[in-house]
């Protein structure tokens, strides 16, 4: 009997165990990146009541008998399956859809998070404002052989976004045609194109481009004029030549297309030098449409808005009308992510059996991608909490009502004695 009542008064305290994990989950069905667990059970240790008899040349053997002394728990696992995403519309918020954490530094070294409700705090820095801990990463400008680019191989920092900064003006080297010239246009046929360029203070020079069918065959002049107001002078370059191959190709061997070198003369670096670009410039029969599409530089801006894209890249936007790689949001990655302990604030740390962490890029292998103006909702699945709950419930009962038999079974033992 009293091999009994323990066994029940385990039963009790570890489906209370079990109830309570049950009644987090429940608490945390509407928290953003919230892991729900589970408890699972397993039988104690054992009473040998007779032990286990080998078989004869007479007897077949007998089996061994066992009293068993209650239950305990087996573990309380970390369910680490992918919530559903739920739409923000916040371009800060962030959610990953793969294996991957958020990797957060704080004062005491790093937590990780499948929360990716980030905003930017007073110094520009990408962070986790509920805390104040910093979102890691890679800055661009990091690169060595590429100024501009990201160089995920070197160690995160802290990402700054610096809002409202200016971005220096950039001279044009280069301009870059793209159209159709009609091969069957008379002699003397003008065709005409502008396009703005700009020097070193992001002034910008409005030049015309005129091309004229020539009477030799396959063969365009063009002309290089500016504005009448324009300051600006031609040094040389303000003329060339371009000459066509039988199927309609630029024949840059024959064509004559020196660079255009101008002199701004407002103070702007002195000399200018534009490449013409026409590789893509082609001659049929039909509507002349050349055009200067692209031009490579830019007056000053000022980063007014940046986005995130599904590789976890954050590109700014300028007010100059140009984009700028500014960073790139790193995730980390473990060998066991089941391993992780929970540190609270929906926070994980890393433990003996969680593995090292390893940086890893948004979308490349195992590490999920990012998707902007979402958060992950919590994995809970209330269906299975209140079935289990239905169990655990029922289970407590029944382990109650042994510990009530065995205390009546006393009393009548009591009881022989009047």
């Amino acid at each position: 009997m009293m091999r009994s009542m323990f066994s029940a008064v385990s039963g009790l305290r570890n489906h209370q165990t079990r109830m309570d994990v049950i009644g987090n989950n429940i608490a945390n069905v509407n928290t953003v990146g919230f892991k729900s667990n589970r408890v699972t059970f397993q039988d104690m240790i054992y009473e040998l009541v007779r032990s286990a008899s080998a078989p004869s040349a007479s007897l077949g053997g007998a089996n061994p008998e066992q009293a068993g002394l209650g239950m305990m728990v087996r573990s309380i696992d970390t369910l680490m399956t992918q919530g559903s995403l739920e739409s923000t519309g916040k371009g800060t918020d962030v959610a990953i859809q793969g294996d991957g954490f958020f990797v957060l530094d704080t004062s005491q070294g790093k937590v990780y998070s499948r929360v990716g409700a980030f905003d930017l705090n007073l110094q520009k820095d990408l962070v986790d404002p509920a805390t104040g801990y910093y979102v890691m990463g890679w800055m661009a400008g990091n690169n060595t052989s590429n100024p501009n680019g990201i160089d995920t191989g070197m160690d995160p920092t802290h990402i700054n976004i610096p809002v409202g900064q200016m971005s220096i003006a950039q001279a044009t080297s280069s301009v870059s045609f793209t159209g159709n010239l009609d091969a069957s246009a008379a002699t003397g046929t003008a065709v005409t194109t502008t396009r703005q360029v700009y020097d070193s203070q992001g002034t910008a020079h409005y030049l015309t481009f005129t091309f004229t069918k020539q009477a030799a065959v396959n063969t365009w002049g063009y002309a290089i004029t500016k504005q009448a107001s324009d300051p600006l002078t031609f040094t040389s370059g303000n003329s060339g030549q371009l000459v066509f191959k039988a199927d309609g190709s630029i024949d840059t061997g024959l064509s004559t297309i020196p660079p255009l070198v101008i002199n701004p003369n407002n103070g702007a670096t002195n000399p200018l030098t534009v490449t013409p670009n026409f590789s893509k410039a082609i001659q049929f029969a039909g509507t002349s449409d050349l055009k200067a599409d692209y031009q490579d530089g830019f007056p000053m801006g000022v980063l007014e808005n940046f986005s995130i894209g599904v590789d976890g890249t954050i590109t700014g936007t300028f007010t100059n009308g140009m984009n700028k790689q500014l960073a790139r949001i790193a995730l980390g990655i473990f060998g066991n992510p089941a391993g992780l302990m929970k540190a609270g604030s929906t926070m994980f740390k890393q433990s003996n059996n969680s593995g090292e962490l390893h940086y890893g890029r948004p979308a490349e292998g195992a590490t999920g991608s990012l998707v902007s103006g979402s958060l992950e909702m919590a994995n809970v699945d209330l269906s299975r909490e209140f079935t289990d709950m239905i169990i655990t419930q029922r289970g407590f009962q029944a382990n109650s009502r042994v510990i009530t038999s065995s205390d009546e079974m006393l009393q009548e033992l009591v009881n022989l004695k009047r």
